[in-house]
C-alpha cells in the first residue's frame, strides 16, 4: 500500500437530532445525523414523517384537491 494517501481515523461523536449521541471512528471528529436507531420508525414501531422541504404537505394538498 502507498504511504501518505490514507485518511487518519479518529474517535468521532455521532449526534442525532433526537438528542442521542454515541462514539465511533471516522475521518471526521463530529457527525450530525437526522435519524438514528433510537428514533427510526423501524426500530421504534412508531410512525415518524421526515419532511424535507415540505414534500409531505405538498402531497397532502394535492390529494385533497382531487
Amino acid at each position: 500500500m502507498k504511504k501518505g494517501i490514507h485518511p487518519k481515523y479518529v474517535k468521532a461523536t455521532i449526534r442525532c437530532a433526537c438528542g442521542e449521541s454515541f462514539e465511533s471512528t471516522s475521518i471526521k471528529p463530529e457527525i450530525r445525523v437526522d435519524i438514528c436507531s433510537r428514533c427510526h420508525p423501524f426500530f421504534t414501531g412508531r410512525q415518524k414523517l421526515v419532511d424535507t422541504g415540505g414534500r409531505v404537505d405538498k402531497f397532502k394538498r394535492r390529494m385533497e384537491q382531487k
